[in-house]
């Protein structure tokens, strides 16, 4: 077991889509003179989300109500499980780092979410590796991003309501200063390189509050944040993918058959290959940031995934014999990810709306520099490998979804 299960991993470091990450992630290290045209990765986003979800949507049309039923039930246990999540990443941050407690909550909101560049990572592997997976796990890329969201959102909430300060210090922290002045908000929208409608990728500015001005943040509740929440562009392109691939595949093949050769399998694993690309030089871009959080916050960025991906698929394995209905090893995988990922889209949009006192760059370079890169590169072949064993050795007695 021990020489397939090396093998297997071995074989599956090596594929095409991480070698572009490690070519990528080479290139400020060899401080090469290269700069991925940001509006060719805009493109590239665009892409990825609209592809993902019209594949999703399209097989979800032919599933029955039963299995949409069963779907809608897993998607309810994906939500609680990410909310579980980011309560028991803001604990152990908490405890174990130095980090102040507005950003501990912060950094735990983006383990609370998911990563749509994980998650494409993650399709693509499956994909060349021909693993199946349920249909519907693209609407809970979409579902299982919101939890992390909420937790921070609640967590700052809190602390604002017990005395801290404007610049985020609690009163029993250094430096608090009931009479300072808080960094200025960044109204929704504006993101520093344009209109929201451009904003896909926050990672590449910062990701912070603007410099000036003082402000009060929206409330939990308020219009323009559960607008943000929502309906940020990342979400929208994902759920119109949705959308109007379940209509298309409704009318059968005749309607569907023709956008395939577009949004399909094969011209998605080239795409997926750029966006690596530039994934692995913000990544690595990225890691300087991590001094500022010592080697507690490292450690956190490596050691949470694994964690948090034994917990999902626990927690898969357990609602699949509740169901009494096997679960795909793709789907395992893909759960696995989705509770072991990181937010780099989603939840600063948030966190400059609501959240201007947390540090702008400490949650981005955990999320980013280590866990995305953890995760595609070793995370992946590793949750295959831990998911077929689950599989094998406690099988579930039912007919498997599909």
């Amino acid at each position: 077991m021990l020489h397939d299960f090396w093998e297997n991993f071995r074989h599956n470091l090596f594929k095409p889509l991480l070698l572009f990450f490690y070519m990528g992630f080479s290139v400020p290290i060899l401080k090469v003179a290269f700069e991925f045209p940001y509006v060719l990765y805009q493109g590239l986003t665009i892409y990825l989300l609209i592809s993902i979800g019209w594949e999703g949507g399209e097989k979800l049309a032919n599933l029955s109500s039963a299995q949409l039923g069963q779907a809608g039930g897993f998607m309810v246990v994906g939500f609680i499980t990410n909310f579980f999540i980011g309560i028991l990443a803001y604990l152990v941050l908490k405890s174990v780092t130095k980090l102040r407690r507005v950003d501990a909550a912060t950094v735990a909101a983006y383990y609370g979410s998911d990563s749509a560049g994980t998650f494409a990572t993650a399709l693509g592997v499956l994909g060349a590796a021909h693993i199946a997976y349920a249909p519907y796990m693209p609407v809970m890329l979409a579902v299982m991003e919101i939890p992390g969201c909420l937790v921070g959102l609640f967590l700052i909430s809190r602390m604002r309501q017990n005395g801290m300060d404007k610049l985020g210090n609690m009163p029993d922290e250094p430096g608090y200063n009931p009479k300072a002045k808080g960094p200025g908000l960044v109204a929704a929208g504006d993101h520093g390189h344009g209109s929201a409608d451009d904003e896909l990728d926050v990672e590449k500015d910062g990701g912070g509050p603007s410099s000036g001005g003082e402000g009060k943040p929206p409330g939990i509740f308020s219009p323009k944040l559960l607008h943000e929440l929502f309906f940020n562009p990342g979400l929208f392109l994902l759920f119109g993918g949705i959308v109007i691939g379940f209509i298309s595949g409704l009318q059968g093949h005749a309607v569907t058959d023709k956008i395939d050769p577009l949004l399909g399998e094969a011209l998605f694993q080239g795409m997926l290959c750029l966006f690596l690309l530039e994934m692995g030089m913000t990544a690595s871009r990225r890691l300087k940031d991590l001094k500022a959080g010592g080697w507690q916050l490292i450690a956190f960025g490596v050691a949470a995934p694994n964690v948090f991906a034994a917990i999902g698929m626990i927690v898969a394995h357990v609602y699949s014999h509740l169901a009494g209905h096997p679960l795909e090893l793709g789907t395992y995988v893909l759960f696995a990810v989705l509770c072991a990922a990181a937010s780099y889209i989603a939840v600063p949009a948030i966190q400059r709306i609501a959240i201007p006192e947390a540090s702008p760059t400490l949650p981005l370079a955990a999320s980013l520099g280590l866990t995305f890169s953890y995760n595609v590169t070793i995370g992946i072949p590793v949750y295959i490998e831990i998911a077929k064993f689950i599989s094998k050795t406690w099988p579930v007695i039912g007919s498997a979804i599909s």
